[in-house]
C-alpha cells in the first residue's frame, strides 16, 4: 500500500537506510513495499537484495521532482520498466533540465500524480498506466473535489519519510542546511508534512474503509509489479559477456595472446610454468572471465601504443595470464605468489586489475574506454555526513557564533556543560553523523556492462563529463558488475618524464630499456640505495618510516622490498607483527621460539608472520579450517561494507568454532584472530607489493644514474611526499647548481642544462599564467630579451607583474640591480602607452636619472622566501643567533647513549597517538651539513614542546638506536629566531645586516642566486 517511500538517499530529505525501511515495513506487517527516493536510485539494488530477508516484495521506482515539488511517482512494472525510468531521469541530471510536471509515456510503468497537483492542473485525462495519489491526508478533501469520479484512477500514495519526531527534526534540519537558511527562516513549503509516516497495514486498510476501491486498485497495481536482480553466489557476471564477437572467439583470441606471450616473458618454459598456465586458463573459462581478461588487455595495449605509463597491480598481479598479457610486469612464478588469492572456484568475482597511469594520462584511458565500449559509466562513492562537518552545518542552522562552533566542532565543550543550542547540535548531529551528503565519483572504478547501465541505475554527470553510477563497489559486485580501476599517480609521470628530460639533456646515455626491471634487481649500486635509504623522490620508499624500515631490515634485494612495502601498512604494524618481523628477520632463533609451527609452516618467507593479504585466506584456511571460498569472505569483510555483513559475521564465529575444535587454546586463538582483524583491512597482495616494487625500482635506477634529471622530473610532476624545497635541496646536495627564475632561460616547469637546473615559474606564486604564456610564446618566436626595455616592448603585462619577475631577479642577465630594474619599470610602463599589437619600430625610451641602489644577500633570500615559498640559500644563514654547536647527523654514532645538541631544519613532522590516545611526533630534520636526522618527542616532551611551524629547530636529547637506525630522544626543543626582514628594518639595522657572516659563503646547502 506504501507507494512512495523515502530512504536517506533522498538527499538531504530522507531520515533512514533502506535497511531501515524494511525493518519499519516488517514492524508494520506490511508484504509489498515501493521504494521511491527523490532523483536517486543509490538504494534501489540493496533495497531489492535486502528484502527477501524481511519477507517483503520489493518494487521499485523514483519520486520525480524539481526540489521539493513533486511533479510525478514512476513505479517500475519490471526491469524493463526500471530501465525506462532511469533513462528518463538520466537525461534530466545529465542536461540539468528540469522534470515535466508531465510524464512520458513510458511503457512497463505506472505513473502517479499526487493529488494536490492534479487539482491545481486541472488535469482530466490519464492513460491506463496513471493514476492519482491519495494520502491520508487527502481522504478529508476528496469527496468536496471533482476527482473523487475517478473512481479507477485512485490509489493509496501515503508517502514514508519518517519514523517518529526525532526523524521529523532531524528532515527539518537536513532540509535548512541544503537551503544554507537559519531554521528559523526554512519555508514551510521545503519541509514535508509530519504525516508521511508508516502505519500498520490494518490501520491504513481502516482509514481507507469507506473507499474499497482506492485499496483494490493499489493492490491490483502492486500485483502486477515484480522485479529481479540475482544476488546469488552463483550469479552471472554482468560485465561485457564478450570481447570479440562470441565466446569461442574470445577464447581463440587468449589462448593466442597467451601462446604469443608466453615466449616473450619466458627464455626457458618449464614445467611449472606449463602447468600454471594451464590451471589459470581453465578456472578463466570455467568462471566466465575471459573477456574480463581481453578487457584488460586492451586498456593496456592502447597505452602501450601511445607510449603512456602504466603499472598493473591488485591480485591480478599474481596471474601468470595477466604478465604474459602484458598487464602487469610482476611474474608470479619468479615470487611464488598465491594463485587462490588471484581466483578460485568459491569465489564469484573476478580479480582485481588496478591498472595506473600518469597523472596526465588517465583521462584520456578514461574517455578511451567510454569511446571503446558501449555500456560504460563510472562507479559511484556515498560523500557522508562526517561529524565535524555535521556540527559546524548545524551550528550555523541554530544560528551559533562562529567562535562556538569552531569549539564545539573541536570536541571543546562536553554535552553535560553545553547551552541548550550547542545540545540540539551535539544531538542531532550524532543523528545525522553517516548519513549520505551526496553521491560522487569513486576513486578509480570502470563498469563496463553487457547491457545498459540504466538497466541497474540512473546515473548523473559530474564535472569530468564522465556518466556516472548512483550505487558504489560494494553494490555493482553483489549484482555482478565488476569495476576496472583506472587510477592516476605521480610516479608514473616522473619516471616517463626523466627518461624523457635524459634523452634531451644526456642523449649520449638514453639508450636505457626502462622496463628491464629484472636487470635493476640484480644491481648492487641500486640495491645500496635501498640499503641505506638514500630514496628521495622515489614512488612508495621516500617517506621518513620507509626509510627507517628499509635500515632496521637492511633491504638490499627485491623480494626484500616487496615485503616491505606491504609491511609498512597500518595493518601489520597496529598489529605489532611489524616489530616482530622485524625481530624475527634480525635474530637467529626466534622464529622457531615465537612462531606457531601451523604459521610458520603457512608462511616460512616471512617468519610466520602475516604480511600479504593472502596470508589471511592462508591462515584461515590452513590454521582455521575454513574453505578458500569462506576465506575470501573473511579476508574481503576485514574492510569497508563487508565487515557488518551477516555472512561475514557467519565465517567469523566459523573461525573460532573451528580453532576450538582443532584443540587451540583461547589465547591463542585470540592472539591469531586479533592479527587477523588488526591487519587485513590494510594488508596489500602480494602482487600488489610486487608491483610497487618494480616502480620503485624504476624510479631507483633513475636516480642512481641521472639524479639531476629524475629530481627535475619530480619537481616537475608536484613533488611527492616533501615540499619541492627538499627536493631542491637534494638536487643541490648532489651537485646540481639552482638558480631562481630567468626570463631567457626558464619555461613554466623545471628545466635542467647539464648539472644547471633553473625554477620554472610556476614557483612564483603570484604570476599569473596566461602572463608566462605570453612572454614564453613571444622568446620563442623572435629570440632571447636583450634587456628590460626590450622585454616591455614585446610583452604587454602590468607593473604588479613585472616587479614580481624583477623581484625574483629573472632580470639580473642585464648585470643590472634589481632596485633599479623597479625604477625603470614603473617609469617605463607609466609614462609609456601600451598597446596590445606589433610596434612597426622600436620605441625611443627616454634615459632616467636613477640613484645608485644595492641588494643585500638577506633582502634576496627574504624575496626569494616571499615569492617562492622558500629562499635558495641555507636557512641556517638566516639565523638571528648562530649556532652554538656544529653537530650533525654525522656525529650520532659517537653520541649513541648520550646527549646530543643539534640544530635542524624542519622537514616534516608526523604527529601519532599512543594507545592511550596521548599526542606525540616523529620529526625529520635537515643538520647544518643538509644531511637528514630523526627525532622522536614522547608524549610528556610533546606536550611540553610543541611544533610551532616550519623553521629551525634546537634539539637536546638522546641519541638511541633501534635495529641500527639512530634517531634523537628530544628532551628539550626550542625553535630558533631568523633575523629580521631587512625590507622593512630601519636603517640602522639594515647596515648591521648587510655583513654576511663567514658561515654563510661555506655552507653546504647555499643557494644560487
Amino acid at each position: 500500500m506504501y507507494l512512495n517511500c523515502h530512504t536517506y538517499y533522498s538527499l538531504r530529505f530522507g531520515t533512514f537506510s533502506e535497511e531501515e525501511l524494511l525493518q519499519l515495513g516488517q514492524k508494520n506487517q506490511v508484504k509489498q513495499l515501493v521504494l521511491t527516493d527523490i532523483n536517486n536510485t543509490s538504494a534501489c539494488l540493496n533495497f531489492v537484495r535486502e528484502a527477501s530477508k524481511y519477507n517483503i516484495k520489493p518494487i521499485i521506482g523514483i519520486d520525480f521532482r524539481n526540489g521539493v515539488d513533486q511533479c510525478f511517482v514512476g513505479i517500475a512494472k519490471n526491469n524493463d520498466g526500471y530501465q525506462e525510468l532511469n533513462k528518463f531521469l538520466s537525461h534530466h541530471l545529465h542536461t540539468g533540465i528540469e522534470i515535466p510536471q508531465q510524464a512520458p509515456v513510458i511503457e512497463n510503468t505506472f505513473t502517479i500524480y499526487p493529488f494536490e497537483k492534479v487539482l491545481l492542473n486541472e488535469k482530466d485525462k490519464f492513460l491506463d498506466n496513471e493514476f492519482i495519489g491519495i494520502s491520508i491526508k487527502d481522504l478529508r478533501r476528496l469527496p468536496f473535489s471533482r476527482l473523487k469520479t475517478y473512481s479507477d484512477k485512485l490509489v493509496v500514495q501515503q508517502p514514508v519519510t519518517f519514523r517518529n519526531k526525532r526523524d521529523f527534526n532531524a528532515h527539518r534540519l537536513l532540509r535548512a542546511i541544503d537551503n544554507n537558511v537559519l531554521l528559523s527562516k526554512l519555508e514551510e513549503k521545503e519541509v514535508a508534512s509530519e504525516s508521511e509516516q508508516m502505519y500498520p497495514i490494518e490501520n491504513l486498510v481502516e482509514v481507507f474503509s469507506e473507499y474499497s476501491f482506492i485499496l483494490e486498485n493499489t493492490e491490483r497495481l502492486l500485483h502486477q509489479c515484480n522485479i529481479h536482480f540475482d544476488f546469488s553466489t552463483n550469479r552471472k557476471p554482468q560485465n561485457l559477456k564478450n570481447y570479440t564477437t562470441s565466446k569461442e572467439d574470445d577464447q581463440k583470441l587468449l589462448e593466442k595472446l597467451c601462446k604469443e606471450g608466453l615466449i616473450k616473458r619466458y627464455t626457458k618454459i618449464t614445467k611449472v610454468i606449463k602447468n600454471r598456465l594451464e590451471k589459470e586458463l581453465t578456472l578463466i573459462k570455467q568462471m566466465g572471465f575471459i573477456s574480463y581478461f581481453l578487457i584488460n588487455w586492451d586498456i593496456t595495449s592502447y597505452a602501450k601504443k601511445n607510449d603512456f605509463y602504466y603499472v598493473g597491480r591488485g591480485s591480478g598481479a599474481n596471474s601468470i595470464v595477466a604478465y604474459i598479457l602484458y598487464i602487469t610486469d610482476v611474474d608470479p612464478i619468479n615470487l611464488d605468489l598465491y594463485f587462490e588469492r588471484f581466483i578460485n572456484l568459491y569465489r564469484a568475482n573476478p580479480p582485481d586489475f588496478d591498472i595506473d597511469f600518469s597523472w596526465r594520462d588517465r583521462e584520456h584511458m578514461t574517455q578511451y574506454i567510454f569511446n571503446r565500449f558501449d555500456h560504460v559509466a563510472l562507479v559511484g562513492t556515498y560523500v557522508t555526513f562526517k561529524r565535524k562537518g555535521v556540527i559546524r552545518e548545524l551550528g550555523k542552522v541554530f544560528g551559533l557564533p562562529k567562535d562556538e562552533i569552531d569549539i564545539l566542532s573541536d570536541g571543546g565543550i562536553p554535552s553535560a556543560k553545553a547551552d541548550s543550542m550547542a545540545r540540539l547540535v551535539l544531538k542531532y548531529g550524532s543523528l545525522i553523523e553517516g548519513m549520505p551528503n551526496y553521491v560522487s565519483v569513486h576513486a578509480s572504478g570502470i563498469l563496463i556492462s553487457e547491457k545498459p547501465l540504466q538497466s541497474f541505475s540512473a546515473t548523473f554527470m559530474p564535472p569530468k563529463g564522465f556518466a556516472t553510477v548512483h550505487f558504489d563497489m560494494v553494490i555493482a559486485e553483489d549484482v555482478g558488475l565488476f569495476k576496472f580501476d583506472i587510477l592516476a599517480q605521480r610516479g608514473l609521470g616522473k619516471i616517463k618524464d626523466t627518461v624523457a628530460i635524459v634523452k634531451q639533456n644526456q642523449p649520449e646515455k638514453a639508450n636505457f630499456d626502462i622496463h628491464n626491471v629484472s636487470e635493476f634487481y640484480k644491481n648492487p649500486v641500486i640495491n645500496n640505495l635501498i640499503k641505506t635509504a638514500q630514496c628521495m623522490g622515489c614512488f612508495y620508499v621516500e617517506s621518513p618510516a620507509m626509510r627507517m624500515l628499509l635500515k632496521k631490515l637492511e633491504v638490499d634485494n627485491y623480494l626484500g622490498l616487496v615485503a616491505a612495502s606491504s609491511i609498512i601498512r597500518p595493518g601489520v604494524s597496529k598489529s605489532g607483527m611489524m616489530r616482530e618481523y622485524i625481530l624475527r628477520h634480525r635474530t637467529p632463533g626466534r622464529t622457531e621460539e615465537k612462531a606457531h609451527p601451523v604459521m610458520l609452516s603457512i608462511m616460512p618467507e616471512t617468519y610466520g608472520v602475516m604480511v600479504y593479504q593472502e596470508d589471511v585466506i592462508k591462515v584461515a584456511h590452513h590454521f582455521a579450517g575454513l574453505d578458500l571460498g569462506e576465506a575470501d569472505v573473511l579476508r574481503r569483510g576485514m574492510s569497508g561494507k563487508f565487515r557488518s555483513r551477516a555472512e561475514f559475521e557467519k565465517v567469523k564465529d566459523k573461525f573460532r568454532s573451528n580453532c576450538v575444535t582443532k584443540g587451540y587454546s583461547a589465547q591463542l586463538i585470540d592472539e591469531i584472530w586479533n592479527q587477523v582483524a588488526s591487519f587485513a583491512g590494510y594488508a596489500f597482495a602480494k602482487g600488489h607489493s610486487a608491483s610497487y616494487a618494480v616502480e620503485s625500482y624504476q624510479s631507483l635506477f633513475l636516480r642512481a644514474y641521472f639524479p639531476l634529471e629524475y629530481i627535475v622530473a619530480v619537481l616537475n610532476n608536484g613533488g611527492g611526499f616533501y615540499r619541492p624545497e627538499f627536493y631542491i635541496h637534494d638536487a643541490r646536495m648532489m651537485g646540481a647548481t639552482i638558480h631562481p627564475p630567468c626570463i631567457n632561460q626558464s619555461q613554466i616547469s623545471n628545466v635542467i642544462y647539464g648539472t644547471t637546473i633553473y625554477l620554472g615559474m610556476l614557483y612564483l606564486r603570484d604570476l599569473e599564467h596566461r602572463v608566462m604564456e605570453r612572454f614564453l610564446n613571444e622568446r620563442k618566436q623572435n629570440g632571447t630579451f636583450k634587456s628590460l626595455e626590450d622585454f616591455l616592448d614585446r610583452v604587454l603585462i602590468s607593473i604588479e607583474q613585472i616587479s614580481i619577475l624583477i623581484r625574483i631577479d629573472a632580470f639580473r642577465f642585464t648585470g643590472i640591480n634589481k632596485h633599479k630594474l623597479l625604477w625603470k619599470a614603473h617609469l617605463i610602463l607609466t609614462k609609456t602607452k601600451r598597446v596590445d599589437h606589433p610596434k612597426l619600430f622600436p620605441p625611443k625610451h627616454r634615459n632616467f636619472q636613477i640613484p645608485e641602489l644595492n641588494t643585500t644577500y638577506l633582502e634576496t633570500a627574504f624575496e626569494q622566501w616571499e615569492l617562492l615559498g622558500f629562499p635558495l640559500c641555507s636557512p641556517f644563514n638566516l639565523l638571528e643567533e648562530s649556532p652554538k654547536t656544529t653537530n650533525g647527523q654525522k656525529d650520532l654514532a659517537k653520541y649513541l647513549n648520550r646527549k646530543i645538541d643539534i640544530y635542524g631544519y624542519l622537514v616534516t613532522v608526523k604527529n601519532t597517538s599512543t594507545h592511550t590516545g596521548k599526542r606525540m611526533y616523529f620529526a625529520t630534520l635537515l643538520d647544518q651539513n643538509g644531511e637528514v636526522f630523526d627525532t622522536v618527542l614522547f608524549p610528556p616532551i610533546a606536550a611540553k614542546y610543541p611544533f610551532h611551524g616550519r623553521g629551525i629547530y634546537r634539539f637536546y636529547g638522546k641519541v638511541v638506536s633501534e635495529f641500527g637506525f639512530l634517531s634523537i630522544e628530544v628532551i628539550k626543543m626550542q625553535k630558533q629566531k631568523y633575523v629580521p626582514d631587512p625590507r622593512y628594518a630601519d636603517m640602522k639595522t639594515s647596515k648591521k645586516l648587510m655583513k654576511p657572516r663567514a658561515s654563510r659563503k661555506d655552507s653546504p646547502i647555499q643557494g644560487n642566486s
